[in-house]
Formats: structure tokens, C-alpha cells, sequence
């Protein structure tokens, strides 16, 4: 008895059809997983099946979970055996919690849009080599919310055929794999979570939706958030974040509406902020697209580095129905070397100097800056 054992038995006995009542045979083989003591799993996991509640799972699945990390699956990162629905396969995946972002994002594209953005993230711990054999997304074959949020919300898997499982050996291989690249990742996750964002979550639109001007007001789609400090409960401890982040986009985008320029951040996210100019046709196709970057301890490599990758992926998929934008790097502070970097990159930077703001060659040409 063994993993291989107790993945065949959930195939060959689970039935949707059945209801999920206590005297069903395939809900009864999940829920007594808690209990075996047979999985030699690794010091330190246990494992939970999950069979649905009132409503038997299109999906059902066992998650592996670390004694002193994360065990609440509806948030986090964990490990997960998913069976598809039609019990055929069954994948080994890393997963993101994916319950938590009901409320703000529902349950459909814009959950599986940011699910994906973040495991697209994660992945990049992961050293390209590390990955042989394994998948970005299982396929669960089912139509339902969850299962394509459970595709969506995998970072890496492997997936096996029921009928031909590998050996309790080789299962053990791969999941110690997965739980290196849990390892691997997690502090990766708890950056995004730790990042200037609000909460992290970002939400993708049809990039033909742009917001337009309601007024002759130039601060009329000028909408920044609360710079203030906020709480977060993370896990059982309570963290404070800080929006230095918000604080700077509210105060560029006053500053630049006073050189001729209308922010916009109104129906823009995840963009930080577009500028047009004061007055032009709506239908110009010319703006600025800024992304802004708190530069920390005074080391701006990092906030360079982020700021290129998001521009130039915004940049890409953003912009496919419009004129691309010019591009501007926004930062806390001086870049330093990086500013003529950056021109060369074809981005333009600009950054605080004490009460006013400086910035690159193309910035000033613009007349955003003296």
C-alpha cells in the first residue's frame, strides 16, 4: 500500500453521479486519507482528500501539506493530486489558493487571468532544467469554475495516467521534486504579497475599454488610491503594508497635470497610470504609459528591472488594437546609471529630487520634468 495504491483507488471507486453522502465508497476512500498511515509521506506532510461537501467534486483531489506552512488551501501555495473529471489522469501540481479571490474577483476569467499572471511569476523560480518532464497546466476536462481555476492556478505539474500509474518509488521522486519547487517559490509568493500593490491582485480588461474623459477636467480619471499604511492578516500575524507606491503616482500625476497632461488610472488597471495630453482628439492614440517603482535602500536595480518587464509586457498585450504607447519608468528616487539605460531601451525615467521631480533626456523633451 502506498500513494500508488490510494491515487487507484480514488480513480476506480470515485462516482460524481453518487452524491457526496457518508455511505459513498469513493467519498469514503477521500476522507479516510487524513487517517492512513501507509503514503510515507515526508517527515513533516500529511494529506487531505477533498470530495466535495453538499455537492460531490467535478474534480476530486488530495492535497499534501507542510505540519508548519500553509494549510488552508482556499489561499497559499500547497501541493495537490487532481484527478480530471473524467478520473482518467491525475496531476501532481503546485497550486495557488484560489477561494480567497471569489469575493473580489469572482469566479470566472478575471480569477483565471490573475491565476495565471502569478504562476507565470512563480515559475520563473524555477530553473528551466528543473522543469523537464513536467507541465504548466493540467487539463481537468470539465467546463465548471473551479476545475479551470484549478488549470489556471497551477504553477507546475505532472500528470499520470490512472491505468498506468508509475511505482510508489517514482510517485515519491516527483513529490519531493514538488516539494522543492514549493520551497522554491514560496518566497516568491510572499514578495507578491509583501509588494507595493494594494493586495497583489491584479485584473486584466479588453484593452479596447479604456477609460475617457467624463469633463473638460484634466483630473477628472485621476482616481489614486489610499497612500496610507494598512493592515494584513497573513497567516495568524498581522502585517503592516505600505502604499508608497499609490503615494508616488498621486504625486506625479498632480505635478504633470500642471504641464499640460491629463492622468488617467480610471478603468486602467493594471497599468499604474496613463497620461494624454490636455486637449488632444480622444481618438489621437497618443499617451504615456508610466509604471511606478519604489526604489529600496537606495539600490535601484531591482525597481529597473521590474519596471522594464512590465512595461514591455503591457506594452505587448495592451496595446494590440491601439498605437503602442511612449514609455515611462517612475521611481522614488534617483536611477543613477540606469536613466541612460533606459533611454537606450527606449524608456523614458523620471524620479523624485527632495520636493520636485527630475528625469532623463526624453522626459524633459516632453516637458514632464525641467
Amino acid at each position: 500500500m502506498g500513494i500508488r495504491d490510494m491515487l487507484s483507488e480514488v480513480a476506480t471507486t470515485y462516482d460524481r453521479t453518487a452524491g457526496s453522502g457518508r455511505d459513498v465508497k469513493g467519498q469514503q476512500v477521500l476522507r479516510a486519507v487524513a487517517n492512513r498511515t501507509d503514503l510515507a509521506l515526508p517527515p513533516g506532510f500529511w494529506a487531505k482528500g477533498h470530495g466535495g461537501q453538499t455537492t460531490p467534486a467535478a474534480t476530486p483531489w488530495i492535497g499534501v501539506f507542510e505540519e508548519n506552512g500553509q494549510t488552508d488551501p482556499k489561499q497559499g501555495l500547497y501541493l495537490a493530486y487532481i484527478f480530471s473529471a473524467d478520473l482518467k489522469n491525475v496531476s501532481l501540481t503546485l497550486q495557488q489558493g484560489i477561494t480567497w479571490l471569489e469575493t473580489r474577483l469572482g469566479k470566472g476569467k478575471a480569477r483565471e487571468q490573475h491565476l495565471r499572471r502569478e504562476a507565470a511569476r512563480l515559475r520563473r523560480a524555477i530553473e528551466r532544467q528543473e522543469r523537464q518532464n513536467w507541465i504548466d497546466e493540467p487539463r481537468f476536462r470539465d467546463n465548471a469554475d473551479r476545475p479551470k481555476a484549478y488549470e489556471a492556478a497551477s504553477v507546475i505539474a505532472k500528470t499520470y495516467d490512472t491505468t498506468a500509474l508509475p511505482s510508489d518509488v517514482a510517485l515519491m521522486e516527483d513529490l519531493l521534486r514538488g516539494i522543492g519547487f514549493l520551497r522554491l517559490t514560496k518566497a516568491v509568493h510572499q514578495g507578491l504579497w509583501e509588494s507595493d500593490g494594494p493586495e497583489g491582485v491584479e485584473i486584466s480588461y479588453d484593452p479596447g475599454e479604456h477609460g475617457t474623459p467624463s469633463s473638460d477636467d484634466p483630473l477628472a480619471n485621476f482616481l489614486p488610491k489610499d497612500s496610507s499604511d494598512y493592515k494584513a492578516e497573513i497567516t495568524g500575524r498581522q502585517q503592516v503594508k505600505r502604499r508608497s507606491h499609490e503615494a508616488l503616482v498621486n504625486d506625479f500625476g498632480l505635478h504633470v497635470v500642471q504641464r499640460g497632461f491629463e492622468p488617467i488610472t480610471r478603468l486602467q488597471h493594471p497599468k499604474d497610470l496613463v497620461l494624454r495630453a490636455q486637449g488632444a482628439p480622444k481618438d489621437s492614440g497618443e499617451e504615456w504609459l508610466v509604471e511606478a517603482k519604489v526604489v529600496r535602500d537606495g539600490n535601484p536595480t531591482q525597481a529597473v528591472r521590474e519596471a522594464v518587464g512590465q512595461l514591455y509586457e503591457y506594452q505587448h498585450f495592451l496595446y494590440q488594437k491601439q498605437p503602442e504607447p511612449f514609455l515611462i519608468g517612475l521611481f522614488s528616487e534617483e536611477i543613477g546609471a540606469y536613466a541612460p539605460y533606459l533611454e537606450k531601451c527606449g524608456i523614458a525615467s523620471i524620479w523624485r529630487d527632495g520636493s520636485g521631480w527630475d528625469g532623463s533626456s526624453r522626459a524633459r523633451e516632453w516637458g514632464m520634468t525641467s
